[in-house]
């Protein structure tokens, strides 16, 4: 709770004191390239059962791709992207290493530079993108087994064969799946909060690596349990809150900017067809151009309304690890300078005495 207060005065003080767009347009291009904001929502699936001109009661038909699609043309190009949703993929997650760093620097001295940090933080970036690729693949590892070992379980005894006379142990088995699932689901998330909260700072001050500051971290979280689990708990109520409030937010926006969108989206999918013009790969490619541009747009005027988030949290891990780390703490409270002392003037010395007067 002490670390709230210092936290919500240094985001003012860095985003309000002056107000500078430049400064808000610089951090939320950090924020959402390291990673920083949080999604949050739920989505229904759609309805299928108008697909293929199906209604109510009717038994839809087989699947059949629209005309003028050519089924390897298609397959070509799901295999490219997927291909190139992966190079995506490790490039962004190399970004968001380098820009974590940033991110530590920019909320530490309340100002922020990509570019003299991007050549400053490479060697910590990519410590950090190397534990994090790791830390993906064992964790998603771990998740296919939890969930991999009693599928294969449950279909070798044969109860998908037969789901109805073994609904009591796949509904059993479901649960205590989703169980396990959720609870490493949380600690998995847990440990990368703590990474980038407490060990990252490790990192950026004293130029380790990740393991080294884990094993720091791990003695401090061991001599004070409470404290830290305070800090989790607390991070997570005010996500929540910040989710709320920047999520409305975010929302109206996000109206106001897609009804314009939506409709030349519309007016130019009707112009195309008034044309003549139908899918093929030069059409394809430029409605995934099109629409990656829009998400992009969108993306970045989440991360500008997010900006005050973006600064509050990791302001708040700073104030909180200070008082458990002195490294952190030298830089946050930085000592004042020494008085200047005049140098000591020598006493004055009093003028010799004047000789007598002559006698007469």
């Amino acid at each position: 709770m002490d670390a709230i207060s210092p936290a919500l005065e240094h985001a003012k003080r860095q985003l309000m004191q002056p107000f500078r767009l430049g400064q808000w347009t610089r951090l939320a291009l950090v924020g959402l390239l390291a990673g920083e904001l949080s999604s949050g929502g739920g989505c229904s699936p759609p309805n299928l059962s108008n697909l293929n001109g199906a209604h109510r009661g009717a038994t839809p038909g087989p699947f059949h791709l629209p005309a003028g699609i050519d089924p390897a043309l298609l397959a070509g190009m799901i295999a490219v992207i997927l291909a190139a949703v992966l190079v995506i993929w490790l490039v962004l997650l190399y970004v968001s290493s380098v820009m974590r760093f940033i991110l530590f620097d920019s909320v530490l001295t309340r100002e922020c530079h990509i570019r003299e940090g991007w050549g400053r933080r490479q060697g910590a970036g990519w410590r950090y993108f190397l534990w994090k690729l790791a830390y993906t693949f064992a964790t998603f590892g771990i998740f296919i087994i939890v969930v991999g070992i009693p599928a294969g379980l449950a279909f070798a005894a044969g109860w998908f064969r037969d789901p109805g006379a073994h609904i009591g142990p796949l509904i059993l088995t479901g649960l205590l799946v989703g169980l396990v699932f959720g609870l490493i689901m949380i600690v998995a998330l847990t440990i990368y909060v703590l990474t980038k909260d407490f060990v990252v700072p490790q990192m950026a001050l004293e130029d380790i690596g990740p393991v080294e500051g884990w094993r720091r971290l791990w003695a401090l979280m061991k001599a004070e349990k409470g404290g830290f689990a305070g800090y989790v708990g607390m991070k997570v109520v005010l996500a929540i809150a910040a989710g709320i409030v920047i999520g409305i937010v975010i929302a109206i926006v996000s109206l106001i900017f897609l009804i314009p969108v939506v409709g030349v989206a519309i007016a130019a999918v009707m112009a195309a067809k008034s044309a003549g013009v139908g899918w093929t790969a030069s059409t394809i490619t430029m409605a995934i151009v099109s629409g990656s541009a829009v998400l992009v747009v969108f993306l970045y005027i989440g991360a500008l309304l997010s900006v005050p988030a973006t600064v509050f949290f990791p302001a708040y891990s700073m104030y909180f690890f200070a008082g458990r780390y002195p490294a952190l703490a030298g830089v946050l409270y930085p000592a004042p300078p020494a008085p200047v002392v005049a140098p000591a003037m020598p006493p004055a010395q009093e003028p010799p005495p004047l000789p007598p007067p002559p006698i007469g």
